[in-house]
């Protein structure tokens, strides 16, 4: 931690305002349970949560930095935080003051090893935007450097000057913190703060990283360079640092602007469609996504298109905050996979702690009974049966589910978070372009297809089997002669392994069907309730999460 004066007190703020609400929760929590009031507790934990959430949203505006962006990672967890922390905290704003011009002239000009003036033909002195960790200018490049590029109008990212140790000062206090609640049971039971605080600190330093951003940028753009519907500011590699990012400024019609898209000639209808194919596409053709597409990160650019048949596209930028389709999970698929297929919630709930969702500790006989409810009802559905379920019905079974979710130990990883936040985000936008949006629709397409692989699959393997038995039987009577030999001089051993090896393929086709339509299931579940109940929407699609990397990535490496 740093030792400048300003440090040291912001340091102690934190750490301070922690200790109060730590002090609070052992009052109400542990102390008056212990003396016959629990009831008390109990009376007031709804209000006392939401006090504590208005404070910290107090603190993170006065502070800035780090702090935002932690009320903003907690506003998502709705996995371990109750809805009234993280309903104060979906509010809070990446908004803060612009630093003088020329500070941030300082900054770039020692990163760039050039004055701004020799390195661009014109700077806007003025913000585009400013956020806790940087702010953006309008730019034109120099004479030179649009020769070699084809680039003339760009856009400046900066880092906000001293951010490096407001960053590291805000995680060690983070860290303290995370070291202080691993000691209290009733929060070390439910939630694995340290990790938190890991998974925290490394989707920040990746998003202060700007070269890292701009690689994210190239990645995906490169993902949809044969895609007419996609475009993305091209990088300017002359004048990017790890504290600057220079990229073609793309600006355009915000995606959520109904009035001016409906000027340019565009129908929002249409549009939300094609953003709800793309994100899709992102998820299930190239397993990297962008995880925050909100209004003002996504444009729709007018102009010609002519190979997708539409007069515009869709424009992203900001590749600070992407996901990628969990690899972590792979290591668990197999206990997932037999899990599923047996329809065994006991089984699930061993799955889901080894992969990582439910922390060893806690009773877990009431989720079990949500799995098993969840098998019973939705699990042998078709998709157009599922898509004909009544909402209301996806409804009663997420009020039990999303109680029983948060009374457990249940945490994701960053990995599955970033993924529903990406699709939580991806429907409400649809829905705000045109409320008769059906996210079925943009779904149905990747489902089908693999539905279609895994019956091709099936068929190969089922003649594949059939060629092999009808070649044992043929051989039949001369094995089984030989086995009563064996049998009759005691020499008779078993080996069961190439057994279990073709169950396990046989398992394997049939079980990446059940885990697509689970999938399918849980996400249009989670669409239908994200507008009137978000966060029982969003624990629905969290939970799809889970036979989604199994239907995607369930026979990766399996022959």
């Amino acid at each position: 931690m740093s030792h400048r004066p300003a440090h040291r007190a912001r340091y102690r703020r934190i750490l301070r305002f922690a200790s109060l609400q730590l002090v609070q929760v052992w009052w109400f929590e542990l102390f008056l349970p212990r003396i016959g009031l629990a009831a008390v507790a109990e009376r007031t934990r709804t209000d006392r949560m939401r006090r504590i959430a208005e404070r910290f949203h107090v603190l993170a505006v006065e502070l800035g930095g780090l702090m935002i962006k932690v009320g903003q990672f907690m506003s998502s967890r709705l996995d371990v935080l109750p809805p009234e922390i993280t309903d104060e905290l979906a509010g809070l704003q990446d908004e803060v003051p612009a630093v003088p011009f020329a500070d941030i002239k300082a900054l770039a000009e020692a990163e760039l090893g050039v004055s701004l003036d020799r390195a661009f033909a014109w700077v806007d002195e003025t913000a585009l935007a400013a956020a806790s960790l940087g702010q953006v200018h309008r730019a034109r490049l120099s004479e030179l450097d649009a020769a070699d590029t084809g680039l003339e109008n760009v856009v400046v990212k900066v880092q906000r000057p001293g951010i490096d140790g407001v960053v590291a000062v805000d995680l060690a206090a983070l860290r303290k913190v995370a070291g202080w609640l691993r000691r209290v049971r009733i929060v070390s039971d439910r939630v694995d703060a340290p990790a938190l605080v890991e998974e925290f600190a490394h989707t920040c330093m990746e998003e202060i990283d700007y070269l890292h951003e701009a690689a994210n940028a190239e990645r995906f753009g490169e993902n949809f360079a044969d895609d007419p519907r996609v475009s993305t500011p091209e990088v300017v590699w002359e004048r990017t640092t790890r504290r600057v990012l220079t990229l073609e400024d793309v600006t355009a019609i915000k995606i959520n602007d109904t009035a001016a898209l409906r000027t340019a000639g565009i129908d929002p209808a249409k549009v939300a469609d094609t953003f709800a194919e793309v994100m899709f596409a992102q998820v299930f053709t190239h397993s990297f996504f962008h995880a925050d597409p909100h209004p003002g990160n996504i444009f729709v650019t007018p102009g010609p298109s002519a190979d997708s048949g539409d007069s515009w596209r869709l424009t992203f930028v900001d590749f600070g905050m992407m996901g990628e389709v969990p690899e972590g999970l792979r290591s668990g698929l197999r206990a997932v996979v037999i899990a599923v297929a047996a329809r065994d919630g006991r089984k699930l709930v061993d799955a889901a702690q080894e992969v990582g969702v439910l922390l060893p500790s806690g009773d877990t006989k009431e989720f079990e009974k949500a799995l098993t409810a969840l098998f019973a009802r939705f699990g042998g559905m078709g998709f157009a049966e599922l898509s004909r379920v009544d909402p209301r019905e996806f409804r009663d079974f997420a009020l039990e589910f999303g109680d029983t979710v948060r009374a457990l130990p249940f945490q994701l990883p960053e990995g599955m978070l970033l993924l529903f936040r990406a699709v939580a985000l991806t429907s409400g936008m649809c829905s705000g372009l045109n409320p008769a949006f059906n996210v079925w629709d943009a779904v149905e397409p990747y489902a089908a297809q693999l539905l279609r692989d895994e019956s091709g699959n099936t068929v190969k393997a089922f003649a594949e089997q059939a060629w092999q038995t009808a070649a044992v039987t043929a051989r039949l009577p001369g094995r089984i002669d030989a086995v009563i030999t064996e049998i009759e001089d005691g020499t008779l051993t078993f080996d069961t392994s190439r057994l279990e090896r073709r169950l396990d393929s046989l398992v394997r086709i049939g079980v990446r069907v059940i885990s697509a339509v689970l999938f399918a299931g849980l996400v249009v579940g989670g669409a239908l309730l994200i507008a009137p109940v978000p966060a029982l929407g969003i624990v629905l699609l969290a939970a799809s999460v889970v036979p989604l990397a199994h239907a995607v990535f369930g026979g990766v490496g399996r022959r």
